[in-house]
């Protein structure tokens, strides 16, 4: 069984987008790693990189050209300096080089070199080729796909060496919705205790505090970055950042100068009634901004849909639970992580492959549960609140304007975190023994639908918002 740890699903990345700009990026790392097993690299003379279906058609406006170069310049997208990236790209058009794995120079043309195919390969829809050229003639290449998330797999996965990372063996494996909910009557446990269960036969107690400590501080200094940031997007939408008005009318006088002092002013902030869904609004549109701006986010489970679970981990924060910590983080990132996973094995958090209830679909079920664990739901109650949220998700199209991550990807963050706490809410108010749909149906008919669903839908810009507004209207 496919065993997925919290870390796959929350991973710290470059926007805009986990699938074509996180995908395409490892995939070049990746690609660089198997030259110099080989004792290839140093021989390079040349290097084309074949882009093909939703990563061709789409990849422009989610920076796919960028994060291949940056891949394939040795860059780290857990590191790099994102304020540097645009000198970099800049360095590299002008001077036709790049510095391959930061090891030695090659001539580079991204216009000649970076090629866009329509065509879809059979096995994903965000399929890419790399092909190196050798001083002794010859030829290589591989071929790799982008499965959302951050994910990237070859076509011949179960034999693949490097895949093989993603196959452990947990004390506690999990498919469905089902097994868990067993697990923990089994086992008289919370859905979050069996999750550490399985995390602590991967690595220490400390090396999962200190992961989970990273991708909170990444998620809270995201927050701080939109909130904080004016100005328009990148792209040639002309997208004005919102969060930032929004938090001036918000906050209070409390003085900070530091993401955790921020997320204590709020909490000493008095918060109307009115404002509630406006504060989750803010946290979630600045998480967004950041990513449509080639920001650091969490894709959670992807980067399209990355301002969900910040949004509602600190709704929780700063207004059911004042005194909540670093443990109400953890239990909140590890139930999430979970419900994720269930929908990335029974299903897809690919939109190229399931539409936008693939990205902000699952990413509001697996808010949804890890909220609701923290508000004393029982397991039963915590699938339960994941089930409603993907209900309402069903069928969600992925149809970005311009093939850009920011209309209307950037507002359906705040809808899908609103949904969350309000799945949460009547998960809380009722019986599961007496609910119509179970997560394992949903799941199942989250693909069915993805399967029906028209490909001019599935991130290609074809379909929908992406042709009924002009870009001469924006």
């Amino acid at each position: 069984m496919e065993c997925i740890s919290v870390f796959d699903m929350l991973k710290i990345g470059v926007g805009p987008s986990s699938s074509h700009t996180l995908g395409p990026w490892r995939a070049a790392e990746r690609w660089l790693k198997e030259l110099q097993e080989t004792h290839a690299l140093s021989t390079v003379v040349s290097v084309k990189v074949q882009l093909y279906g939703s990563l061709s058609l789409t990849g422009k406006g989610h920076a796919t050209d960028i994060a291949v170069m940056l891949g394939l310049m040795g860059e780290d997208p857990v590191t790099i300096a994102c304020d540097s990236i645009p000198a970099k790209i800049e360095a590299l058009t002008s001077k036709r080089q790049l510095l391959l794995d930061q090891k030695h120079w090659i001539a580079f043309t991204p216009e000649k070199d970076i090629n866009y195919n329509r065509e879809f390969l059979p096995f994903h829809a965000n399929g890419m080729r790399f092909e190196a050229h050798l001083t002794n003639g010859d030829t290589v290449s591989e071929t790799y796909y982008s499965i959302g998330g951050g994910f990237v797999v070859k076509e011949e996965r179960q034999h693949a060496k490097e895949n093989k990372v993603l196959f452990k063996t947990f004390p506690c494996p999990i498919k469905t919705g089902d097994e868990l909910l067993a697990y923990c009557a089994e086992q008289g446990k919370s859905i979050s205790e069996i999750v550490w269960k399985n995390e602590r036969s991967l690595r220490s107690e400390d090396e999962i505090n200190k992961g989970l400590r990273e991708i909170w501080d990444a998620m809270l200094e995201c927050m701080y970055l939109g909130c904080h940031t004016e100005g328009t997007l990148p792209g040639g939408l002309n997208v004005k950042r919102r969060a930032f008005a929004m938090h001036q009318k918000l906050k209070g006088s409390v003085p900070y100068s530091t993401p955790r002092e921020w997320l204590e002013s709020i909490r000493d902030t008095e918060v109307k009634f009115r404002q509630i869904l406006k504060w989750v609004s803010c946290f979630a549109l600045s998480v967004n901004e950041v990513n449509a701006a080639l920001g650091r986010v969490v894709t959670a489970p992807t980067n399209g849909s990355a301002g969900v679970i910040p949004a509602v981990l600190m709704y929780y924060l700063v207004i059911e639970n004042h005194d909540g910590d670093f443990d109400d983080v953890k239990r909140f990132l590890l139930t999430a992580s979970e419900i994720g996973s269930i929908f990335k094995k029974g299903a897809t958090i690919s939109a190229a492959m399931g539409g936008c209830q693939a990205e902000i679909g699952v990413s509001s079920a697996m808010a949804a549960a890890g909220l609701t664990e923290l508000m004393g739901g029982t397991p039963d109650q915590v699938l339960m609140a994941a089930e409603i949220a993907m209900e309402h998700h069903l069928g969600l199209t992925c149809d970005p304007i311009g093939g850009l991550v920011q209309v209307p990807c950037i507002e359906r963050n705040s809808m899908g975190a609103i949904k969350a706490i309000n799945a949460s809410e009547m998960a809380l108010d009722a019986d599961p023994s007496e609910a119509i749909v179970p997560l394992d149906k949903v799941v199942n008919t989250m693909w069915e639908t993805a399967k029906d669903m028209n490909s001019k839908y599935k991130e290609t810009s074809e379909g929908g918002l992406a042709v009924g507004v002009f870009l001469s209207d924006c």
